[in-house]
């Protein structure tokens, strides 16, 4: 009888896929990849056109020999690593490692480990897809290029430990310049308006919202514009002048893909980037079920496509039809809108068989496994239902020259949301007097409310916004965005509090130098464009060695220009004037993984350091002594009082020496424009010539 081998990446696919196949069959695992470049070197032969040089990863001598003795023995070997990029890398990689003879080698790919996908892929196996492996063999070229050549300048100009990275550092750019956009965001006052009425034959009164004159929408942007539109009011009666019934579609969502799913789990779960795709790949490779043996529950989970087969759309379908009836079930499936740029290599991330319900798996997974699971079910069920229907009322009342607005809406026909409503969706009113109201219905005025509100900044990214903005902006690829992520948050470029994402101060220095020197590397629209041309080596339209000779050369012109300018401006270790207690010497500030402290400059021999507390020059507002930066333990700044904990004091913006001459309260610096710290008060000026010049030294410092 004939032998076959079977290579997969992961050894949890091994007992999974072990149980699908005859005894004829050897599952072994490669543990991801078995080659790569060297550490110690770039591992790039500049000088014979890019060549890379490959070594076996440490540690995977005995995985590729074991795999040797088996690909001997065998008649046939199927290279089954992930249908992606990287899997097709790994699979030539494992190809040129194993030295396997092309006659009897051959590529297989499965979109879910279950039995019937992954005997139907062995009935289909192909060739290693070359334009694939070039691909990511470009992309592992572009990324050492950055890293191996920017790297260094980094360490040489802040400390050792730090990195650059193509799709990193323009993440990194990102939550800087939302940082930057927030301090520099200026409140702008303005007030909402509500009419409490009384509708003749109600006892509950009728709440209508400020809308306007008969001619356009108004924004009532300070106390007097209320008060005069108050006044003009006056004794003015309130009238219904339109009552517009009408019906409201909201269609089924997509089914998810890797970026909607860490988004939505981010929103619904709670659970990071990382986390989400560590469970959802539990989930993908095999879970033990209780009768069924191991099986993979969900299809693969890395793509940007919401393709899904027909098998799947029809078996959903028919499940749609007989657990809540063929009402629900919609007319075709939703698709993506044209335009937007995805691979479609495969399907979107969906249940590998629908009948298996979140119910029947809950003994068999992990609460967190669960959780995700039921996430995953529930949107892919709801993708392939009906829309929800709404019937929507809205009225227009009038006071004199001006408009009040009520609207409402209520659920006519559940639709998709029978299974699934997404985690911000907002709850829809229904409020049944307006249901009741009709052109003649009397009005009679009980209160007019009146509050006053600011503009808020935009919001801190979080890790779902940010994976958002990066799919958007078309930086990096569905396997990235988690560990690009990972890696800024454990540089400690960026800390993580609550759900919010700010940059630390050593994420700016980083931010400042990339920005300085590598103006292209951090440029989005680069980014973005670097990302297409991988793109079209995978299709094959491009050579991907003609990428890598426009880019070197330019990145390296780039390095040696910041070399010569950054050896002027390299940081010494600054001498302060605390005694070091324990040797006498004046002790100097030095940076760590969490920013500035201070540290005895006879080290090793004296090890002792100390917490640095920078003082700004300006008075504690509260008490008069001196205001010092302080850090969050996560590393975000702020500007606290250095009598801490006795004083209280704290501002996220660095305070300002001058008073409000409005209230006489405290100004903080945004931007360029000095604001009360009492947002009521309001007041806002530009900087003084001499703030301006502090400003200025204090970036050009900092850069």
């Amino acid at each position: 009888m004939a032998h076959y081998l079977v290579i997969v990446e992961s050894p949890a696919k091994v007992k999974t896929i072990k149980k699908f196949l005859g005894s004829n069959y050897t599952v072994a695992a490669s543990n991801g990849h078995v080659r790569d470049f060297p550490k110690s070197n770039l591992g790039i032969d500049i000088e014979h056109d890019y060549e890379p040089k490959y070594i076996t990863i440490r540690g995977k001598g005995d995985v590729l020999a074991g795999l040797r003795k088996e690909a001997k023995k065998a008649d046939k070997v199927y290279l089954a690593t992930d249908p992606d990029r990287e899997g097709e890398a790994i699979s030539w990689h494992l190809a040129e490692a194993l030295k396997l003879d092309e006659k009897k080698m051959r590529r297989i790919t499965f979109n879910e480990i279950t039995k019937k996908a992954v005997k139907d892929s062995l009935k289909s196996p192909r060739e290693i897809d070359m334009d694939l492996v070039d691909a990511q063999q470009a992309r592992r070229e572009l990324d050492r290029m950055i890293g191996y050549r920017i790297s260094p300048l980094l360490w040489a100009k802040v400390k050792r430990g730090l990195s650059a990275g193509r799709v990193q550092s323009v993440a990194l750019r990102i939550v800087a310049d939302r940082e930057e956009e927030i301090n520099a965001f200026i409140p702008e006052e303005y007030w909402s308006l509500d009419a409490i009425l009384q509708v003749e034959g109600e006892k509950r009164p009728l709440t209508a919202k400020f809308y306007g004159t008969d001619k356009k929408k108004m924004t009532i942007s300070s106390q007097k514009e209320l008060d005069e539109i108050l006044e003009e009011i006056g004794q003015e009666k309130f009238q219904i002048r339109d009552i517009k019934n009408g019906e409201r579609i909201r269609k089924a969502p997509l089914p998810f893909t890797t970026s909607t799913l860490q988004q939505e789990a981010a929103k619904a779960l709670n659970f990071s980037t990382q986390k989400t795709m560590r469970i959802a790949q539990q989930l993908y490779e095999g879970i033990d079920i209780k009768g069924n043996g191991t099986v993979g529950v969900i299809t693969y989970l890395r793509t940007d496509s919401t393709r899904i087969s027909e098998e799947a759309d029809a078996a959903a379908r028919e499940y749609i039809t007989r657990s809540y009836g063929a009402e629900y079930v919609a007319a075709s499936g939703s698709t993506k809108k044209n335009g937007q740029k995805i691979q479609d290599a495969h399907e979107a991330i969906r249940p590998s068989d629908i009948t298996r319900t979140p119910a029947m798996l809950k003994d068999s997974l992990s609460r967190d496994q669960f959780r995700l699971y039921q996430l995953i079910w529930k949107r892919f069920t709801a993708s392939r239902m009906q829309a929800a229907r709404y019937e929507t009322t809205s009225v227009k009342i009038g006071a004199g020259r001006y408009l009040f607005t009520v609207a409402t809406s209520k659920v006519a026909f559940e639709g998709f949301r029978t299974v699934y409503t997404e985690a911000d969706e907002e709850k829809e009113e229904s409020n049944v007097l307006v249901h009741g109201l009709h052109m003649d219905s009397k009005l009679t005025k009980k209160d007019m409310e009146a509050k006053q509100h600011f503009t808020q900044p935009p919001a801190h990214y979080t890790e779902a916004s940010l994976v958002k903005t990066l799919e958007e902006l078309g930086i990096g690829r569905p396997s990235t965005y988690a560990p690009t992520i990972s890696t800024i948050l454990a540089r400690r470029y960026i800390t993580k509090e609550g759900k919010n994402l700010y940059i630390t101060e050593i994420g700016e220095v980083v931010n400042n130098i990339m920005k300085q020197s590598f103006q292209s590397i951090v440029n989005v629209n680069f980014t973005a464009n670097m990302e297409g041309l991988l793109d079209m080596i995978a299709e094959g339209r491009v050579e991907w060695k003609e990428v890598i000779r426009n880019f070197y050369p330019d990145l390296e012109e780039a390095v040696q220009i910041a070399e010569k300018e950054l050896e002027s401006v390299k940081i010494a270790d600054e001498v302060t004037d605390v005694i070091c207690e324990e040797c006498g010497r004046n002790m100097v500030i030095k940076y760590g993984p969490h920013g500035k402290f201070l540290a005895c400059p006879g080290f090793p021999e004296c090890r002792n350091t100390k917490p640095y507390l920078e003082k700004v020059g300006i008075s504690c507002p509260k008490c008069g002594k001196e205001l010092v930066i302080r850090k969050t333990k996560k590393g975000r700044r702020y500007f606290g009082c250095e009598n801490n904990p006795e004083c209280d004091f704290m501002s996220w913006q660095k305070p300002s020496k001058e008073k409000c001459p409005r209230c006489g309260g405290s100004m903080l610096e945004r931007g360029n424009k000095l604001v009360c710290a009492d947002e009521t008060c309001g007041y806002v000026s530009k900087c003084n010539s001499s703030d301006r010049s502090e400003l200025l030294q204090a970036k050009a410092k900092k850069s």
